[in-house]
């Protein structure tokens, strides 16, 4: 992901739920639903919860309470970009 919009959500609502306010947002903001969401590890539940085909990506560099979502280009979608 090259672009994407940072959520930050330290409130006690469910991981899901967090997720699909952030996408939501991302949504209303670019016009087209994200695909991907780079989470803190320590702000993962351990149960994986659905997230209506976002996916979910343990990453160290998002900060903790925060959600980085935007839309993952695969490969091929790249090189025609580019």
């Amino acid at each position: 992901m090259e672009m994407g919009l940072l959520w930050h959500d330290d409130s006690k609502l469910d991981f899901a739920i967090k997720v699909l306010e952030a996408a939501e947002r991302y949504e209303q903001k670019y016009g087209t639903p994200p695909n991907c969401c780079y989470v803190h590890p320590e702000s993962l539940p351990d149960d994986r919860p659905l997230t209506n085909g976002i996916k979910v990506v343990v990453s160290p560099a998002v900060l903790p309470n925060h959600f980085w979502i935007g839309i993952r280009l695969g490969p091929r979608l790249r090189e025609a970009q580019g």
